[in-house]
């Protein structure tokens, strides 16, 4: 059964992206002239996981990803439409005016990605990872996690866990800027935990729906003890799933 995201307005709000059943995601493009051509484009959700980066400034070929900057462990809300192609993607402080990070990507019609700028003291990467949700399954009726470590230490891996029901999800020692692929799990209460030789030990149980694919957000600085910038888990709602009934 195929499924594709469907065409998202341009918003900072907190709205959820919904995954629904389509075809025509490079409708969702206009050229310039209006003429009512399609045009190829792609989605991006962008992140900013960097402690020290108030006001990250996203630039695609020099084009500003959104309208106002992202603040420390803010993200864009929804898929952004952005055209295809090799771009230049680029993170920039916006106070200051100075480019952190610039890196090339190729980016493909019809597929979603997600750019995680992570980083500290003047060291950041653009991590992007290709979110393939055409191969998780809406029918099952179970809940998709994934993880990005942005836990800020090059040296050190994290054991990061998830356990639902009981039972082991993941258990992976992820070294820094680790994007993990989707893991099914079922829905209700999951308990996510981070640990590492560096004194990290955090966890936080959430509730996950069912047919909902979510992001689970590994961040801050080891040893700081301040709420802005102490290691924390949080998530988010990529998108929430549903089979395409021309193919079922």
């Amino acid at each position: 059964m195929n499924k594709i995201l469907s065409c998202f307005r341009k918003s900072l709000l907190p709205v959820v992206a919904v995954v629904v059943a389509g075809v025509l995601f490079s409708a969702c493009l206009k050229d310039n002239d209006g003429d009512n051509s399609q045009i190829p484009a792609a989605g991006l959700m962008a992140f900013n996981l960097a402690p020290d980066q108030q006001s990250l400034v996203i630039r695609l070929s020099g084009n500003s990803l959104t309208n106002s900057p992202l603040a420390y462990q803010s993200f864009t809300g929804v898929y952004q439409n952005i055209y295809t192609g090799n771009r230049s993607v680029g993170a920039f402080d916006y106070l200051a005016s100075n480019p952190l990070v610039t890196t090339n990507h190729s980016f493909e019609q019809g597929k979603y990605y997600s750019l995680f700028v992570v980083g500290l003291d003047g060291k950041y990467k653009n991590v992007i990872s290709t979110d393939n949700f055409d191969s998780l399954s809406a029918s099952s009726g179970k809940a998709f996690v994934r993880y990005i470590n942005a836990v800020t230490d090059s040296v050190n891996t994290a054991n990061v866990t998830i356990t639902s029901g009981g039972a082991s999800v993941v258990n992976d020692n992820a070294v820094y800027a680790t994007v993990s692929e989707f893991k099914e799990v079922a829905p209700g209460e999951i308990t996510v935990a981070v640990k590492s030789n560096n004194g990290v030990d955090v966890n936080r149980t959430i509730s996950v729906e069912a047919k909902k694919v979510y992001t689970i957000l590994l961040s801050g600085v080891p040893g700081q003890t301040d709420e802005k910038s102490k290691v924390q888990i949080k998530f988010v709602t990529n998108g929430t799933l549903t089979d395409d009934p021309a193919k079922s």
